[in-house]
């Protein structure tokens, strides 16, 4: 084949480099062949010399607009790039076999004996999706409905054109999160920016196999929406205590801007466990029952009349188990003058109630709970540590944060909560729920799954966006995964959760998902509403510490038989003598 390709246009006998600026013609990479296996798809045959055409990798072919819409000249009309990504490359010409026949001798010598020009013989089927040509007006591609005919030059797509039309932002714009660069290009070449109005109002998912890099992702995406061009407000749930780190951004130059009375320093707020309290009184009838478990039909009955007794009486004001016992014995004898003896039901309820909300002061509590004018201010990240809390209590807390949550979002939005309301809330916020599916299990219903569904299909109207971390989406409710509308999907092995996500998720595309055991750790396929179209990426590296990573046990183990330790441990070990006498503090 010619060094030189005929068509429409002048070509370049040299490639120009990615990403240039230089006004020459690009060099097609290759010629089109005929339509593809789908309706927009198209096949194209190519040398690839150069190894540039990769799975995953975006080539364009030119069209006249006037020509394939009106059916105008082509003269009057506009030329467009029509973007595809490239889904498949199948070699139709290789080596004979018989080059291949002697596994001691390479097959390149062999065709040098008998002077065959493998390199001009080598020749590639490059399947194609079409995506379309990017119109800036819509904010979205357009398909031509029509794929190429036989014979038209196809070229590789620059990096400039790709940094244009695969983000809906550019770096560093207002609402713009750069969360790492194109998998298939040099790292850094192509940024990969998501758009945080889209990410916040319709919701993130995050999905790998443990150790695969979510929470790292996760991280990325909060230190974006920490810096000046957002200054978001965020809460993480963090069930493992794996973002503690994050308070390095106080430390940082990326997290501040301006001077004076308009200076910008982001903040980090953790909670440690013992910080977190949920006050009685906003418990619901749900979560008493979820808390007391093994409950009689009796008790069911009667802890549901002490509780409209008590929510009544106090008029909405704060109550205590106290209170709730009180309601308790007092419903309970109702029931005496009907000559029905509760005096055994009443006990038991009442010493239910003192076990597992009185003695358990480390998360209940009769007065205090998390502020929300607290934990959610612009500029402000809230770290929720709920490690040492048990599963149960954890999903109990996030049920009334989110009812809270929710109604305050509401009530502020409708003008029923005004400043100074405990309930007052004037500003969006953006909540990262890990370990999302103990909080929405597939096949199960905890008491944190109605509210986080009801969130997740009515809060954009009220700016509370939700992002949801799995490292398995087969347990993760199906309804609560396809609510979210940007994903980022990195390595899953599992066929079980491969299933899931292709269910559950209908912007990837099934050629991207089928690169999903294939990926490494942070890399990423991230689709949805925050990307004009989905893409592979490369995720940045950290502006703070990790705190999620693997411990190395051989490293540990090893450290465990150094001079230093084991000296340590014999004098920790030491036996304290008195009176040269071995000393036992188990002995009186």
């Amino acid at each position: 084949m010619p060094e030189r390709l005929e068509g429409s246009r002048s070509v370049s006998a040299q490639p120009v480099a990615a990403g240039s600026h230089a006004q020459e013609t690009p060099r097609p990479v290759g010629i089109t062949k005929g339509p593809g296996e789908q309706i927009h798809q198209y096949t194209f045959i190519s040398r690839d010399r150069e190894q540039a055409l990769k799975n995953g990798e975006y080539v364009y072919y030119e069209l006249s607009l006037g020509n394939a819409e009106n059916g105008s000249s082509a003269s009057a009309s506009a030329t467009r790039q029509i973007l595809g990504r490239i889904l498949k490359r199948v070699p139709v010409q290789l080596y004979p076999d018989t080059f291949l026949a002697e596994p001691e001798i390479p097959p390149s010598q062999v065709a040098a004996m008998v002077g065959y020009d493998d390199a001009a013989n080598e020749l590639f089927e490059l399947h194609v999706a079409i995506m379309g040509y990017y119109d800036e007006t819509l904010g979205s591609f357009v398909n031509p409905w029509i794929p190429p005919p036989s014979g038209r030059p196809i070229y590789l797509a620059d990096n400039a054109l790709l940094a244009r039309v695969l983000s809906k932002r550019q770096p560093a714009a207002i609402g713009a999160a750069r969360i790492g660069s194109l998998l298939t290009r040099q790292d850094g070449a192509v940024p990969v920016v998501l758009d945080v109005k889209e990410l916040v109002s319709t919701h993130l998912a995050i999905i790998a196999s443990t150790g695969s890099g979510k929470s790292y992702l996760a991280s990325v995406i909060i230190e974006e929406l920490m810096q000046p061009n957002n200054k978001a407000c965020v809460l993480i749930v963090d069930p493992h205590g794996e973002y503690n780190t994050l308070d390095q951004i106080a430390n940082l130059p990326e997290f501040r801007a301006g001077s004076g009375r308009n200076a910008y320093q982001a903040r980090v707020q953790v909670y440690q466990h013992d910080q977190v309290k949920v006050r009685i009184s906003s418990l619901m009838l749900g979560d008493l029952r979820y808390l007391l478990p093994d409950l009689t039909e009796k008790q069911h009955y009667l802890l549901g009349r002490a509780y409209g007794r008590v929510t009544r009486g106090s008029k909405g004001k704060p109550w205590t188990a106290e209170d709730l016992k009180r309601a308790v014995s007092e419903a309970g004898k109702e029931d005496a003058e009907e000559e029905q003896d509760n005096s055994s039901t009443i006990g038991a309820l009442r010493w239910k109630i003192t076990s597992r909300l009185q003695e358990n002061t480390f998360v209940f509590d009769d007065f205090q709970h998390l502020d929300l004018g607290e934990i959610f201010r612009p500029g402000q990240c809230t770290v929720l540590q709920l490690n040492e809390i048990d599963d149960r209590d954890q999903q109990v807390i996030v049920a009334t944060l989110l009812r809270r949550l929710n109604k305050a979002r509401m009530d502020t939005e409708r003008g029923k909560v005004h400043a100074g309301d405990e309930s007052h809330l004037p500003y969006p916020v953006f909540l990262l729920l890990e370990e999302a599916h103990h909080f929405a299990p597939a096949g199960g219903d905890v008491i944190t799954t109605g509210i986080l569904k009801q969130i997740l299909s009515e809060g954009r109207k009220f700016g509370i966006g939700v992002g949801l971390i799995s490292q398995r989406p087969g347990k993760l409710d199906a309804d609560v995964l396809s609510q979210c509308l940007t994903q980022c999907i990195m390595r899953i092995v599992n066929e079980v959760d491969q299933h899931s996500v292709a269910t559950a998720i209908e912007g990837v595309g099934r050629d991207l998902l089928g690169n999903l055991p294939a990926l490494s750790k942070g890399q990423v396929i991230v689709a949805g509403g925050a990307v004009n179209t989905p893409v592979l990426c490369r995720v940045r590296s950290r502006l703070t510490p990790h705190g999620g990573e693997s411990k190395d046990a051989p490293d540990l183990w090893q450290k465990h038989f150094s001079d230093g330790t084991q000296e340590a441990r014999r004098r920790d070990a030491a036996i304290l003598y008195t009176d040269d006498k071995p000393f036992s503090i188990y002995k009186s």
